[in-house]
């Protein structure tokens, strides 16, 4: 079972989660650690990445990892994870975008992840509340991410929902 303390903070896309999440970070400690689970998949995508990156003061330690989560040696016990959907992304691709494989794969390296001695704040999408993908592969992984945003919702001490830059407790 979990050792941690999970906030899970989930919203759309351009909703402010990572501006919280940063924020309410810093709040609990000077020097957290910042688990960025991204690939830099085009130009477009390494100037998000940059955004970020630049947000962030020297205080911050940064690891990157994009898919064994549970494999960093953290070495504060305050950590964000920016973000579930990037991190899933990557297990798809990883597995071929196998969903069942996919899902079992993270369900099975979240739990992993959890039992460090920490604090965990953990930024996700919710992308499943507009129109059904037409694509099989899409509808897949929205899927894919509702049932990890439930997952981890469910065992989570916090679950706060951004909408256009306001936050709302959930849990």
């Amino acid at each position: 079972m979990t050792n941690s303390k999970v906030h899970l903070i989930t919203g759309g896309q351009r909703s402010g989660k990572s501006e919280y999440a940063e924020k309410l970070t810093l709040r609990l400690s000077k020097t957290p650690c910042y688990l960025a689970t991204s690939k830099s998949w085009d130009d477009e995508f390494q100037k998000r990445i940059e955004t970020h990156q630049s947000r962030r003061s020297s205080n911050w330690i940064t690891i990157e990892e994009e898919i064994y989560i549970s494999k960093i040696k953290p070495s504060s016990n305050v950590i964000l994870l920016d973000c579930i959907t990037l991190w899933l992304t990557n297990i798809m691709d990883t597995n071929n975008y196998d969903p069942d494989k996919s899902l079992q794969f993270a369900l099975e390296e979240w739990d992993r992840f959890t039992k460090l001695e920490a604090t965990i704040l953990v930024v996700s999408n919710e992308i499943g509340m507009g129109l059904i993908p037409m694509e099989k592969g899409s509808r897949n992984f929205v899927d894919l991410q509702g049932k990890m945003n439930q997952y981890i919702a469910k065992n989570a001490e916090e679950v706060s929902f951004m909408v256009s830059g306001i936050s709302l407790k959930i849990k």
